[in-house]
C-alpha cells in the first residue's frame, strides 16, 4: 500500500464579456411615510433589531453564481457551495489518442480521435448541511474509486476579501483495494462582482459560454514528466454543463494529477480529445 500527499498551486483568471438581459438592478424608493406613535420613525443609521447584517445573511445556493457555474473546473474542485439535499452527476471522458500521433490526414481518418479507446469517470456528490457537501467518483483507467468532503469555510464578503473552502479526499486503485492516496485542499476564491474573478475556474465570454484554463504545477516532491495542462470550451444550458477538452493528461484525482502527463517518443507532451457532461438536480 502507497500513500501520497501531493502539492500543487492551481490559478486561473476569469474575466467576463459583454452583457445579459436582465443583469441590472432594477431598485425603487418607497415613498415617505409619516411617524405615529405606535410606530416611531427609526434614525436612517439604525437597522431594525431583526435585520441580519450583509455578511450574516445566509446564501441562497440554488441560485446559478456565474461567477462558478459548475463544481469542477476541469479536473479539479472549485468553491461552489452544494444546496442542502440536492445533488448532481458528472461524467468525464478522455480519448487515448494522441492528437500529434502521425499526420492529419492520419489523425482525420481516426475521426481525431474519436474513433479510438477512452478513459471514463463517473462522480457523483450531494448535499448534506449548508456548505457541507460529500460525493464519490470513479474512474476507469486504473479503476480508482475517490471519497471526497467538501466544506465551505468562509465566503467573499464586504468584510472578508475572498472565499475559502477546505476539500478532503482519499483514492484507492482496482476498485479502492490498493495505492491509497489521500488528498487536503484549501480552495481559495476571489470573485470580481459580475466583471469576473480570479479562481480555480472558467473564463466567461457570454453568460452561458466559458473558456476555461486549468495547470497544475508541483511545487514539492519529485518533478512529474510534464505538467497537466487543460483547457475547455464550456457550454452550459439550464441545469447541464458541457465541456470540450483538450489535455495532456488523463488524470482526473489529485494524485493523478501529481505525477504529470505521459511523454511522446520525442520528449515532448501528447494532447488528447475529451469531455465533461455534468448535470445539477436542482
Amino acid at each position: 500500500m502507497t500513500r501520497t500527499l501531493p502539492t500543487a498551486i492551481v490559478m486561473a483568471l476569469a474575466l467576463s464579456w459583454g452583457t445579459h438581459a436582465g443583469a441590472q438592478a432594477v431598485t425603487s424608493t418607497p415613498p415617505a411615510t409619516t411617524a405615529t406613535a405606535a410606530e416611531p420613525a427609526q434614525p436612517a443609521d439604525q437597522k431594525p433589531a431583526d435585520q441580519k447584517p450583509a455578511d450574516k445573511e445566509e446564501p441562497n445556493d440554488s441560485v446559478l453564481n456565474r461567477s462558478q457555474p459548475d463544481f469542477t473546473l476541469i479536473n479539479l474542485p472549485t468553491g461552489l457551495r452544494m444546496p442542502k439535499g440536492k445533488m448532481a452527476f458528472r461524467v468525464t471522458h478522455r480519448f487515448t489518442r494522441p492528437l500529434g500521433e502521425g499526420d492529419f490526414g492520419d489523425l482525420a481518418g481516426d475521426a481525431f480521435g474519436l474513433d479510438s479507446g477512452a478513459i471514463i469517470g463517473l462522480e457523483f456528490r450531494a448535499g448534506l448541511l449548508p456548505g457541507l457537501q460529500v460525493g464519490v467518483s470513479r474512474g476507469s483507467g486504473d479503476k480508482t474509486v475517490t471519497f471526497f468532503t467538501q466544506y465551505d469555510v468562509k465566503q467573499q464578503s464586504k468584510s472578508f476579501p475572498i472565499g475559502l473552502a477546505a476539500y478532503a479526499a482519499v483514492d484507492g486503485t482496482n476498485n479502492f483495494k490498493d495505492s491509497y492516496s489521500p488528498t487536503l485542499r484549501l480552495i481559495v476564491t476571489r470573485e470580481l462582482g459580475a466583471n469576473g474573478a480570479v479562481y480555480v475556474e472558467p473564463i466567461r465570454v457570454r453568460p452561458t459560454t466559458y473558456f476555461v484554463l486549468e495547470v497544475v504545477p508541483r511545487v514539492a516532491g519529485d518533478k512529474p514528466d510534464k505538467t497537466p495542462v487543460s483547457f475547455a470550451v464550456e457550454k452550459r444550458v439550464g441545469g447541464h454543463a458541457f465541456q470540450l477538452v483538450f489535455s495532456n493528461t488523463f488524470g482526473l484525482t489529485a494524485a493523478q494529477l501529481s505525477r504529470g502527463g505521459p511523454v511522446s517518443e520525442d520528449g515532448k507532451s501528447n494532447w488528447y480529445l475529451g469531455f465533461n457532461i455534468s448535470r445539477k438536480f436542482f
